[in-house]
């Protein structure tokens, strides 16, 4: 089978949450979870990791204290002081905010409030010393060089393909990791998800794919697991040295660290002297930010003092208590999140439906009825032209502005009875669309409430089918509205 790699890009809602664990399924500790960018040789598709944006350095908050238990709200749970300990101790800095652990995993909360202000304002600080860092292009380099000369784990990071396997890479590199001494992600994997934790569908089962009602997807998802698998079976058979084989002594191990690289990785360039170097990077206490399509953090790297700087976009509101995000894939549809990071988002600003019908109807008048205004690559809505309280207008709305079939001709404006004719059309085809699943959203909702002990991937695949239902049925309703607020 020919060498593929999954796309990536930067955080389901969110970086990923994962849930804190002491230990791991297969032996060692949980691993980490984000990556770069890389390329499907079946499918075709690219993904990318988070790209870091310049900042203007400002003065962070006052250096914050782990939080006393009770000040907690009462769905999270502040997280081990332990947590806090292993960085502080290697200069990893937090301020203003605290770490907190809910029923989808750790998440990072503000702990006071912050005014808006005209530059971004910084919140973490994590030197290059605690990362785990792969060159993106040949020959590799490593950021701390912590792989030895002549050690084999670097054979098998030259055999990857340079252009496809960047996972395999940062997942051979974080497997070393783990088993080198002293080494700060032994404290650190303590802290992350194990298998049973994950929602990547790596780990699903072929029953678990199959629940995600989308053929194409399950496909994809069975060549990355076959990927996986064929290079735990060349690069750890029963001849290769201990110091090797102890690393991953079964597929499953191994494909548990893929996950974690994939969901975990940041693509970033970054500046050491004088050297600029494009890289895949784990960074700890970074890689706890949830996903959001409008988030209110970015990455910064402060290349003075080679680390990265977690900085609150300027002219940001936050009130204590508020999840603070950045956004792992700009521009990506529900698919690709699911691939990079197991999980997807009805209100998905990138998410596509296929028309194929010759239906169309006047843009101009569709995004004058819902206030969205910019360019189709910026649309947004205005909220300052709605109605208090209005809250129908989401990112579905916004996708079904990009995706909708439309048309516009100058000054031309449109015919009413030609556009109820073509929003009948464009309706009948979602209802199409639907018909087609097994299930309907109130059944796959109703599953999700009944579901208590099921593995987070099986989860993650019913919400996904759930959220896709969700969006078709949101871009009808926007049909109806659009058709009764028309002015002509």
């Amino acid at each position: 089978m020919a060498s593929s790699s999954l796309p990536l890009h930067h955080p389901s809602h969110c970086l990923i949450s994962n849930r804190q664990l002491k230990g791991s399924n297969y032996g060692w500790s949980p691993l980490p979870r984000y990556t770069v960018p890389t390329k499907d040789a079946v499918k075709g598709i690219r993904i990318q990791p988070i790209k870091a944006k310049a900042a203007t350095e400002a003065p962070p908050f006052s250096l914050f204290q782990p939080p006393e238990a009770e000040g907690s709200a009462s769905e999270l749970e502040p997280a081990d002081p332990d947590f806090y300990k292993i960085g502080y101790v290697r200069s990893m800095r937090a301020y203003g905010i605290e770490f907190k652990e809910g029923p989808d995993g750790f998440g990072v909360y503000a702990s006071k409030d912050v005014e808006p202000l005209r530059r971004a304002r910084v919140i973490m600080e994590i030197p290059l010393e605690l990362m785990l860092t792969v060159s993106q292009k040949l020959p590799w380099m490593f950021f701390p060089d912590i792989v030895p000369v002549g050690h084999p784990i670097f054979d098998i990071i030259n055999s990857t393909d340079p252009e496809t396997d960047w996972d395999l890479r940062l997942a051979c590199l974080l497997l070393y990791a783990f088993d080198r001494e002293d080494n700060f992600w032994q404290l650190y994997g303590d802290f992350l998800p194990s298998a049973d934790e994950c929602p990547s569908l790596l780990l699903a089962s072929e029953e678990e794919l199959s629940e995600l009602q989308n053929p194409n997807l399950a496909s994809t998802m069975r060549e990355q697991q076959r990927r996986a698998l064929k290079f735990w079976e060349k690069n750890w058979h029963s001849g290769v040295p201990l110091k090797i084989k102890r690393l991953a002594r079964d597929p499953e191990r191994f494909i548990w660290a893929l996950s974690m690289a994939q969901s975990r990785c940041i693509g970033m360039q970054m500046r050491i002297g004088a050297l600029v170097q494009d890289a895949n990077m784990l960074i700890p206490y970074a890689d706890m930010l949830n996903h959001s399509f409008e988030p209110n953090c970015f990455f910064h790297w402060r290349f003075k003092d080679r680390m990265l700087e977690v900085m609150i976009n300027a002219g940001k509101r936050i009130k204590k208590g508020d999840e603070m995000t950045v956004n792992y894939m700009s521009g990506q549809q529900n698919d690709l999140l699911m691939q990079r990071y197991g999980f997807s988002s009805p209100v998905n600003p990138w998410d596509v439906i296929q028309f194929s019908g010759n239906a169309r109807i006047h843009l101009d008048s569709f995004l004058s009825v819902f206030n969205i205004s910019g360019l189709p690559e910026e649309y947004y809505h205005n909220s300052r032209l709605s109605n208090d309280g209005d809250t129908f207008v989401d990112g579905a709305i916004i996708a079904a502005a990009r995706t909708l079939s439309t048309w516009s001709d100058g000054d031309v404006p449109p015919i009413p009875s030609m556009e109820r004719r073509s929003v009948k059309e464009l309706q009948e085809e979602c209802r199409q669309m639907l018909a087609v699943y097994p299930t309907n959203s109130k059944q796959d909702q109703k599953i999700l409430d009944s579901m208590s002990d099921a593995s987070r991937t099986l989860e993650a695949a019913i919400k996904y089918r759930l959220h896709r239902k969700l969006f078709v049925e949101k871009v009808m309703q926007a049909l109806d509205i659009y058709q009764e607020r028309m002015l002509f």
